[in-house]
């Protein structure tokens, strides 16, 4: 991990990572809950890419954030970039991994779904991920990794 760190919600994440070659961390954020009417702060997420994504994402240059972050075809030509790819997630507020898989499963249903996406492959995937987290507890500072080999449509999850 690199020196420099970006703080989100005082969580730091490092500005590059290296799994077989540098990654650069090129989106962060967090991820909330309404519970009553309370906003609660569930994780932060770090993105990170091998910097050659942009060779595949020309087509956009000199758009704002705003207008890629309202782009699906940006998001997909991302997300297909024959690049490796890291996803680091920090919790903020502890919480059961069987409760944690199912918000996965249910947003991810969802999105994929809206698009169209979702069949019976879908469904075995989301449900590997549901099985993963079913007996874990997701304790303040747990990280997760979702990493994906630029070589590989298959995603490895660490905990």
């Amino acid at each position: 991990m690199g020196s420099e760190v970006v703080i989100v919600d005082e969580i730091p994440f490092p500005k590059e990572i290296t799994i077989t070659k540098p990654l650069a961390l090129l989106g962060h954020g967090i991820t909330d809950i309404e519970v009553h009417f309370l906003q609660i702060k569930f994780t932060a997420i770090g993105v990170y890419l091998d910097s050659v994504v942009v060779n595949h994402l020309e087509q956009w240059k000199g758009k704002t954030g705003n207008e890629l972050a309202k782009d699906d075809d940006f998001f997909t030509a991302l997300i297909s970039a024959p690049v490796e790819k890291l996803v680091r997630i920090v919790v903020i507020k502890e919480i059961k991994g069987a409760q944690y898989g199912v918000q996965i499963e249910s947003a991810l249903r969802d999105r994929l779904a809206a698009d169209d996406k979702y069949e019976e492959e879908e469904e075995e995937a989301l449900e590997k991920i549901v099985d993963f987290f079913q007996s874990k507890y997701l304790k303040k500072q747990s990280v997760i990794t979702y990493h994906f080999p630029a070589t590989s449509t298959t995603a490895e999850v660490n905990h």
